[in-house]
């Protein structure tokens, strides 16, 4: 559900269609009365939404149920056919984009590689410009069928102003991305970061359902998580919480991209890892100089076969993930916590089984028993699909606008 940042009218019916619209997608086909019940609105406020969704084409009537001896019950279900949202994860090695139909299933992938010296804001853009063209094109779709297009850029992002504040993997300050994006695509953009993104898909889709508070960390190139509390989304005073990345986690340790020192992605983000594997093994063959993805696939090779630099790597990086999670537990005190993006998927189930059982030495009992902790079972890209919603998010919130 997306979070209501002030109390209007307005602002409660969006925050109701998005809620209704996430009932009935994940309900397949349901009713007007159970959707009342359900999702708690009235039978008057869930009808009126309906017709709105029906107005606009994204949910379409199929039929009725019977109702133990009264008028029959209309039921209505997402069209599929209602329209497209585009997302775009734009990582720090490629840029993915993804179509889906209104019922948020994926129709097409695009996947451009980003060189590291591709890191200029117009680079980073053409990319993305030229990914959305080829997925419509694959598709065959016009533009004017597309509802909207949500991207998800690394780093501090001014959702409202479609500005980059801070990307330090690219050294990005105050970037107007949407703008440069408005230049060549001609489509309603929504911008945020990947640590919301995989948060709303876990809410949507994966372990988060059903949940109201999660917590979503990230572990890639970077790491952070994504929060929500009380089934929304948690965005913070500037949509700059959840840099878990960058808290402390050794004093005075390994200096960090932000500026920092010791900040928990330099010991569990990819480079992180990588410089456990150098420190245990400067000569290792696992150890893919320039090519993180390479490296963890290899020590996840290594690590399966046994090889025992591997299992020492592994160990290592538990250890500080550990105390990070633990971090997380004493302070927000989640229901689940979801290990995401590519290294969890790549080394999550090995990490997690040396994590657990040191986690009781940093987290507090009460907390962490209430605690799930699991790798994220969202197939392909969270971020991706998190990222669609945002579009679909800001075109709910357009219907009735002049």
């Amino acid at each position: 559900m997306i979070q209501i940042a002030k109390g209007t009218s307005r602002d409660i019916r969006v925050a109701n269609r998005f809620e209704l619209l996430r009932y009935i997608i994940a309900g397949a086909t349901v009713s007007r009365q159970r959707a009342a019940q359900e999702t708690g609105l009235s039978v008057a406020t869930v009808s009126n939404l309906v017709g709105e969704l029906l107005e606009s084409r994204l949910l379409k009537e199929v039929g009725f149920e019977d109702s133990r001896g009264g008028r029959p019950r209309g039921l209505v279900s997402v069209d599929p056919s209602g329209g497209i949202l585009i997302g775009v994860d734009v990582a720090e090695t490629y840029v993915r984009v993804e179509l889906f139909d209104a019922h948020l299933s994926g129709l097409a992938a695009v996947e451009e590689l980003l060189r590291p010296e591709e890191n200029r804001p117009d680079q980073v853009v053409g990319h993305v410009v030229s990914g959305v063209r080829a997925g419509l094109a694959r598709v065959g779709v016009p533009q004017d069928r597309v509802l909207g297009v949500g991207v998800s850029v690394p780093g501090q992002v001014d959702r409202d102003g479609g500005v980059s504040v801070f990307a330090p993997n690219w050294d990005w300050h105050d970037v107007p991305l949407r703008g440069l994006l408005a230049e060549q695509l001609s489509l309603p953009l929504y911008l945020d970061n990947p640590l919301r993104a995989a948060v709303v898909a876990e809410l949507w889709f994966g372990a988060g359902r059903g949940r109201d508070n999660v917590a979503v960390l990230n572990l890639g190139t970077g790491t952070g998580a994504g929060l929500a509390f009380a089934g929304s989304l948690y965005r913070g005073a500037t949509n700059s919480a959840g840099e878990w990345g960058h808290t402390t986690l050794v004093m005075d340790g390994r200096p960090c991209r932000c500026g920092s020192r010791g900040c928990v992605e330099t010991y569990v983000g990819a480079p992180g890892i990588m410089q456990h594997l150098r420190d245990l093994d400067p000569s290792s063959p696992m150890l893919r100089a320039g090519d993180q993805t390479a490296t963890i696939d290899a020590l996840a090779c290594g690590f399966e076969a046994g090889d025992p630099v591997a299992v020492k790597v592994i160990a290592e990086t538990a250890r500080y993930l550990a105390v990070a999670i633990a971090n997380v537990i004493n302070l927000v005190n989640p229901e689940v916590v979801v290990l995401s993006s590519w290294v969890a998927t790549r080394l999550g189930e090995p990490l997690l089984a040396e994590v657990r059982p040191i986690l009781g030495q940093y987290a507090l009992s009460r907390p962490l028993a209430a605690t799930e902790i699991a790798v994220s079972s969202l197939g392909g890209d969270p971020v991706v699909l998190g990222a669609a919603t945002f579009a679909l998010e800001g075109f709910l919130a357009a219907i009735g606008r002049p």
